[in-house]
């Protein structure tokens, strides 16, 4: 678990060998990093993430009111089956939303989990981001390439969040993590 820096002068945190810098640039905002942790599956480290916001939160609901632009940056720390990991976002955004507000976002699922469809693999190693920027939508970037339009729903990306911060998180030390709290 790494604890948010709420200074200018953050230092690097390293996990499991993955840098999360104090800082990170999105539509042309400066993110601070608010807290960054380890996904694992059973004893099995899957992957680190870290979260970057304008200002520090503690909870979804605080990181939903927001108005700028936000990122959550995930480096695999195994070699993952996309398609698998595309059925898993699908299946962490439905676990963490009322029926109605995910049958709306479907098309956007859909097309989310064909982005990771198509990669095949995640490698030990290798970078995803998905960042909000106001006014142009979700940006999923996958190995440093932007993955087609940006999704234009605001609720897609908070959607997304829910995977790891929603009422039935993907990993709860995550969740404890990415939101800042000490273990």
């Amino acid at each position: 678990m790494v604890r948010a820096a709420d200074n200018a002068n953050a230092a690097v945190q390293t996990l499991h060998g993955v840098r999360y810098e104090p800082h990170a640039e999105v539509g042309g905002q400066k993110l601070r990093l608010n807290g960054a942790g380890t996904r694992y599956k059973a004893v099995f480290k899957v992957y680190t993430a870290g979260l970057y916001l304008e200002k520090p939160a503690r909870s979804l609901q605080e990181i939903a009111a927001l108005p700028g632009p936000k990122r959550m940056s995930v480096t695999m720390l195994r070699d993952i089956d996309s398609s698998e990991l595309g059925k898993l976002f699908s299946r962490g955004m439905e676990d963490n939303m009322e029926r109605a507000a995910f049958s709306k976002l479907v098309p956007g699922v859909l097309r989310m989990s064909q982005i990771f469809t198509d990669h095949k693999k995640l490698l030990a190693g290798e970078t995803f981001t998905v960042d909000w920027i106001p006014g142009h939508g979700t940006q999923v970037t996958v190995k440093g390439q932007p993955q087609g339009e940006p999704f234009k729903e605001p609720e897609f990306f908070q959607a997304l969040l829910g995977i790891w911060l929603g009422p039935h998180p993907a990993d709860e030390q995550l969740k404890k993590a990415l939101l800042g709290e000490a273990s």
